[in-house]
C-alpha cells in the first residue's frame, strides 16, 4: 500500500470511527461535533486523492468557531450534561488517533522533496493536531461541565 492509499485508509477509518461514536451519544451537541470531525475526516481524504494527483489544495476549516458556538449553546441551556465514562475513553481513543494522524503526516512531511507536498502533509499534521485540542477540551467538558464553562470564557478554543 503507498502513502496515499495508506493516509486515505486512515481518513476514512476516522471518518467511521467520529460516526460510531456519534451514533453511541443521546447528545444532541456532542452527535453534532463528532460528525463534524467525520465530515473533516473527509476532507482530508479528498485532499490526498487530489495530492495523489499532484493537487496540492486544501479547503479551508472552520471547525474550532463552529465547535465553540455548540458549547456556547450547551452552556446556556443549563442542563446537567451526563456521560459514561465508555464515552470518555472513545475520545481518548480517538485523540490518540488523532495524534497518530499527526505524526505519520508530520514525518511524511519531512521525507518529502515536493514543496507543495510537504506543506500540505504539515497543513494535515496541523488540522490533526487542532483535533486533538479539540478532543481534549471534549474530554474536559465531559468531565466537569460546570468548571468548563465557568472559567472558560471560551478561550479554550482560541488558541489556533
Amino acid at each position: 500500500m503507498d502513502i496515499y492509499e495508506y493516509a486515505m485508509q486512515m481518513e476514512k477509518d476516522g471518518e467511521n470511527f467520529y460516526r460510531e461514536i456519534a451514533d453511541k451519544t443521546n447528545d444532541e451537541g456532542m452527535k453534532s461535533i463528532m460528525n463534524m470531525l467525520a465530515d473533516e475526516e473527509v476532507k482530508h481524504y479528498r485532499t490526498i486523492q487530489k495530492m495523489k494527483n499532484n493537487e496540492y489544495l486544501m479547503s479551508d476549516t472552520t471547525i474550532l468557531n463552529d465547535v465553540k458556538n455548540i458549547f456556547s449553546r450547551m452552556g446556556e441551556e443549563d442542563r446537567t450534561f451526563e456521560t459514561q465514562e465508555d464515552q470518555i475513553s472513545l475520545y481518548k481513543e480517538a485523540q490518540d488517533i488523532e495524534k497518530k494522524s499527526e505524526l505519520f503526516y508530520e514525518e511524511k512531511a519531512d521525507e518529502s522533496d515536493n514543496e507543495d507536498q510537504e506543506k500540505l502533509l504539515k497543513r494535515l499534521a496541523e488540522e490533526e493536531r487542532k483535533h486533538y485540542f479539540l478532543l481534549d477540551n471534549i474530554i474536559k467538558f465531559v468531565s466537569r461541565p460546570e468548571y468548563w464553562l465557568e472559567n472558560a470564557e471560551w478561550n479554550h478554543l482560541e488558541q489556533y
